[in-house]
């Protein structure tokens, strides 16, 4: 068995022999001109034709009334009551307290946002566009489009480490304790992109908080709660009925979607909130649309039935899923993983693997991948305004390709990696 020297421990001269053969091995990988996309959580074709059967489901004009309500006409505001009871169903809350929104919870994200910026909260005491100062509590490494939207209404973006139980809770205490903190981001279940799951204290943590701004926001993206690729469905706690215990049961808003279950340009979306909370928002909300898609909300209730029964379909999505993020471990462990360059997470559900490259080799990495032909989300996107500190977390999304691309891919990710090591060390 060959023994393999970690980077760090190399001699001068062994690391330029080993860089001068990974040059030989990079122009080789250059030369075939491949086009790879290891970018964005996107579900691959495979995944996409299982939902393909949807589209045949409403074929008789009964087809399209729900609980006397004929879908193809205007009203329902927040949604049809079948598509509220089924997402309460799969989030664990009340049926009133669910809006059914269109197929893109983003959307429903930037929505609240804007609400507060332009009108505040239902406890603010002013819209946020009159506070000196909003600042926004960003766990890090964490969603590039979240930060985004908070970026975009000029709020000061707050970097909060992710530890393997969630949120540095006591950064966040501490945090709070400002007025000028209006709220915070967070993927609860299988965080983008780490995969951590936030244990039950953490929940109930954030849950107990007593933040100065009385109009705190937890922005709860619970997008991955039924997503597991590996071993069985892990039930989480319900952020609007843990809140409620507290006594803040205004403070959470939950947003869900079925694009990562049925299809991502033809899903259904919503947030679940308190009532008070939605008789607030549907003040905005009644000016802003007569209605979402309910052909599309009873196509999914017809669709997806109910918690069990999308559970068998989320099954039939991990087998797909499962081996990619295998793939993805097996080529790290066999490329990298005695090297001493990187480190990364092994989720069990979720969509990307997490990966930290040698502090200061992240973008170096991404830019000779892009000369090998393989786009992947940019260095820094995981971290506010785009910049990682330590210019290390690198994002991985094994979904879109199949898995034997993705193992291309990977192979010419980890070539890139050492390239950029060796480079880091001094060739």
């Amino acid at each position: 068995m060959m023994v393999v020297t970690a980077y760090p421990k190399m001699t001068a001269e062994e690391r330029t022999a080993a860089y001068a053969c990974l040059q030989k091995e990079f122009d080789a990988l250059k030369a075939k001109d491949m086009k790879l996309n290891i970018a964005r959580g996107k579900p691959g074709k495979t995944q996409l034709d299982l939902s393909s059967d949807i589209f045949q489901l409403m074929q008789d004009p009964e087809d399209y009334v729900s609980d006397g309500i004929d879908v193809r006409n205007y009203g329902e505001l927040t949604g049809l009551p079948a598509a509220k009871r089924l997402f309460a169903e799969l989030l664990g809350c009340r049926p009133e307290q669910v809006f059914v929104g269109g197929n893109a919870s983003l959307q429903l994200m930037y929505d609240t946002i804007s609400h507060a910026y332009t009108h505040g909260m239902l406890h603010s005491e002013r819209p946020w566009c009159k506070e000196e100062k909003v600042k926004w509590l960003c766990p890090v490494p964490g969603y590039d489009r979240h930060f985004k939207i908070t970026e975009f209404f000029g709020f000061e973006l707050v970097a909060v480490p992710m530890t393997d139980n969630g949120p540095d809770m006591d950064a966040v205490e501490q945090a709070i304790q400002d007025p000028a903190v209006k709220g915070m981001w967070n993927v609860p279940k299988y965080s983008n992109p780490d995969g951590i799951i936030y244990t039950d204290e953490t929940v109930r943590r954030i849950a107990a908080m007593k933040p100065a701004a009385p109009d705190f926001l937890l922005m709860w993206d619970n997008a991955y709660c039924l997503h597991e690729f590996e071993g069985e469905h892990v039930p989480f706690l319900d952020i609007i009925s843990e809140c409620e215990k507290r006594g803040n049961a205004d403070m959470p808003i939950e947003f869900f979607s079925t694009s990562k279950i049925t299809l991502p340009g033809a899903g259904v979306s919503c947030f679940a909130c308190s009532e008070a909370n939605m008789a607030y928002m549907e003040k905005f909300l009644t000016v802003q649309t007569i209605g979402f898609d309910k052909v599309n909300q009873q196509r999914h209730v017809l669709y997806l039935k109910n918690k069990a029964h999308t559970l068998e379909l989320m099954r039939q999505r991990a087998a797909i899923m499962g081996p990619k993020f295998r793939t993805v471990a097996d080529v790290l462990d066999r490329e990298v993983g005695a090297l001493d360059i990187a480190s990364w997470r092994r989720p069990k559900g979720g969509y990307f693997v997490s990966l930290n490259a040698m502090p200061g080799t992240a973008k170096r990495t991404l830019e000779l991948c892009k000369e090998a032909g393989v786009t992947m989300t940019g260095a820094g996107a995981t971290f506010p305004y785009g910049r990682d500190p330590a210019d290390s977390n690198i994002r991985i999304a094994p979904s879109l390709p199949p898995v034997e691309e993705l193992e291309q891919a990977m192979t010419i990710f980890c070539t890139c990696l050492k390239m950029a090591a060796l480079e880091k060390l001094g060739v």
